[in-house]
């Protein structure tokens, strides 16, 4: 099996971390899958075709100027349904559809999450944004049949350093990720570029929720777990894969709780603040690369801009 560029040998211990030696963990695993140690990887399944590749290129473009959009809106007095009525009305204007709209009976065209929200929070007319809110804006986009996929963790008015600190910490987490990653890579290698590094800050990491694999449906294939130890999809990444990552880094405890009335919003369990930061990807021959960039971000050279904070 390849990990990372390497050939792992059957005596060698497991990608997995299971401390078992390859020949008595995934061996059997990887050689049905096409994954031989030494040998040559079949194409992966979940490789998209040089149309798809085209058509997710497009979707992951306008969600990065539909985030540029939105972005001179996010400030004190404004409501999140005036966010998410902006967001909805932008992107039908360019002929898209907005995603999370009637997906499992959600109710709006985006999730906006403020503070102790986790992620998939409802915009409310009666939900507006306050000096000091840290606040996740989710967008995703349905272009020509293709779903493009990103968030970005805002800063409203004077934000406290316990909460910048947060907010570039979950950053950092989402680009180590990117960096870690490329084709020969064991989908691994994202929850471990992740989790130490938030622990080293004093921060959890969410586990309820994950990325996931992405394309001409919203959710496709396998999962991308954030956080080290937990089971996850024995995936190696290809060239042509789709997928995003998307980690939620909270101040406290990792555990969250649903609200029971709209039976979407999730929130730390301890009241604590949350943060995250999304991009779609694409293993390419060389590496990888992120979909979902904003003409701001591209034009900066950089993955994520936060105002006021240093990457």
């Amino acid at each position: 099996s390849f990990r990372g560029g390497a050939v792992i040998k059957r005596n060698e211990p497991c990608w997995c971390g299971s401390g078992k030696k390859y020949k008595k963990c995934h061996l059997r695993a990887d050689e049905a899958s096409g994954n031989k140690s030494g040998g040559q990887k079949k194409k992966s399944p979940y490789a998209k075709s040089t149309r798809d590749i085209a058509g997710m290129r497009r979707a992951g473009a306008f969600n990065g100027q539909l985030m540029d959009y939105v972005r001179p809106f996010v400030k004190v007095g404004v409501s999140t349904l005036e966010l998410n009525e902006r967001i909805h009305e932008y992107t039908l204007r360019h002929g898209h559809r907005p995603a999370p709209l009637g997906y499992r009976g959600y109710p709006k065209s985006s999730c906006i999450s403020r503070n102790e929200v986790v992620c998939h929070g409802i915009p409310s007319a009666y939900e507006k944004l306050e000096d000091g809110d840290i606040v996740n804006i989710d967008v995703t986009s349905i272009v020509d049949g293709y779903y493009g996929d990103s968030s970005e963790t805002f800063l409203v008015g004077n934000v406290s350093d316990e909460a910048k600190k947060l907010v570039k910490v979950t950053a950092q987490c989402l680009m180590r990720a990117i960096e870690a990653i490329g084709p020969a890579v064991h989908v691994i290698a994202i929850s471990e570029a992740i989790q130490p590094y938030a622990k080293k800050h004093g921060y959890s990491v969410v586990r309820e929720f994950t990325g996931h694999g992405i394309g001409k449906q919203f959710h496709e294939h396998f999962s991308v777990n954030h956080h080290k130890g937990l089971d996850c999809d024995d995936v190696i990444l290809q060239p042509g894969m789709t997928f995003t990552i998307e980690p939620m880094i909270n101040q406290g405890s990792w555990r969250t709780v649903i609200d029971s009335e709209d039976g979407w919003t999730a929130r730390t369990k301890d009241g604590q603040l949350s943060a995250q930061f999304e991009h779609t990807l694409l293993i390419t021959e060389e590496g990888v690369e992120v979909l979902t960039l904003t003409p701001a971000q591209k034009r900066a050279g950089k993955m994520l801009i936060i105002d006021g904070i240093e990457l």
